[in-house]
């Protein structure tokens, strides 16, 4: 039978002192073994007991490293999670522990970080000029690596992750005049590319890797297979008149341009035969150009989400098409415009007539 206990010492003067944190003790094959819980909860104690209890039982090798554990090997235990699993956005996660996880929390005892140490970090961040957004991001992935830690049986106790408020109301869209006037002004190549963006709302990543055999004219559908998307789901958007007519035009294009350039081409959107790669250039320059500078070809994904809105599409279905898993990030791009309450106050004064 185990049992939890503090160590205690005494000084040269005789003096006892006792250890806030509580050890463990417990036994395999008749020899003791005892270890520290890192915690001095008798909750945590006792919850690391009955672990390492259970692991006798089930003839699990017993790993007696809770309170020794470094947060650098939960750090590697996130980036393998990743690694293993193909998520895309790995670069990313192996940036936020490179740059500013691992130079505040490298080298310290997991077990020994807390909530105000935490906090520590999140000050620091917002010193040097980091987003809460961007803080965020950084704070799911040190939640991540505690909740694999505990998984692992590596942990028997996570610290409280408070986490930023965040504004991320999306503001920027498009009008019908805006975008004509925009894509007016646009390079020839890019002009199908954003009219495309402009009706489904994907993102720029999934427009420039489109290939031809995602496109099927029969069925009248273009389909993302799962993976390929930011958040691994597939998806299928169906043509509308205006995107067939697009699609068929483009396909015209690329097609004479194999034969002129005898070379295969199996991109939908190309420049000259290439995967359409930044055009940030060519786009600050037609923003100006039309009177709207700054907007961004992410707001493309905004209007088409208030557009399928306002035609009456069931949110879960326009969800669907353009590719939002959470309700949450839908309604920030769910935006109402000026001429959505001049309406409404249209609306309104019909209704006082009426009355």
């Amino acid at each position: 039978m185990g049992s939890t206990y503090k160590r205690t010492w005494k000084d040269k003067d005789g003096t006892v002192h006792q250890c806030d944190i509580l050890w463990i003790k417990y036994y395999r094959n008749g020899k003791a073994y005892r270890e520290s819980s890192g915690s001095a909860k008798e909750s945590d104690a006792k919850r690391l007991l009955r672990l390492r209890e259970g692991d006798i039982a089930r003839g699990v090798p017993i790993t007696p490293k809770v309170g020794r554990m470094k947060f650098d090997e939960l750090a590697d235990d996130v980036v393998n999670d990743y690694l293993i699993n193909g998520r895309r956005s790995l670069r990313q996660l192996e940036i936020r522990f490179r740059l500013h996880l691992l130079p505040f929390f490298g080298g310290k005892r997991a077990a020994a970080i807390t909530t105000s140490d935490i906090r520590k970090f999140i000050a620091k961040r917002q010193e040097a000029g980091a987003s809460n957004a961007t803080v965020n991001r950084e704070l799911e992935s040190l939640k991540r690596a505690f909740n694999l830690g505990i998984q692992a049986g590596k942990l028997i106790s996570k610290p409280y992750v408070p986490m930023l408020k965040e504004n991320n109301v999306r503001i920027g869209f498009f009008e019908p005049p805006q975008f004509a006037a925009v894509r007016g002004h646009l390079p020839e190549y890019l002009k199908p590319y954003v009219t495309f963006a402009y009706i489904t709302g994907w993102r720029k990543s999934e427009i420039s890797s489109l290939k031809w055999y995602q496109i099927n004219f029969d069925t009248g559908r273009i389909i993302l297979n799962p993976g390929t998307t930011k958040n691994d789901d597939g998806r299928v958007f169906p043509f509308t008149q205006e995107l067939r007519e697009l699609l068929v035009q483009q396909k015209e294009q690329t097609e004479k341009l194999q034969r002129q350039k005898d070379m295969l081409i199996p991109w939908v959107f190309h420049r000259e035969g290439k995967k359409v790669g930044d055009f940030r250039k060519s786009w600050e320059t037609a923003c100006k150009k039309a009177g709207v500078p700054g907007r961004i070809p992410h707001d493309f994904r905004r209007t088409a989400v208030r557009n399928l809105v306002r035609a009456g599409v069931p949110e879960r279905v326009a969800m669907q098409m353009t590719g939002h898993k959470t309700r949450s990030v839908f309604e920030r791009y769910n935006i109402v415009s000026e001429g959505d309450l001049d309406a409404a106050a249209k609306r309104l004064d019909e209704f006082a007539v009426s009355r």
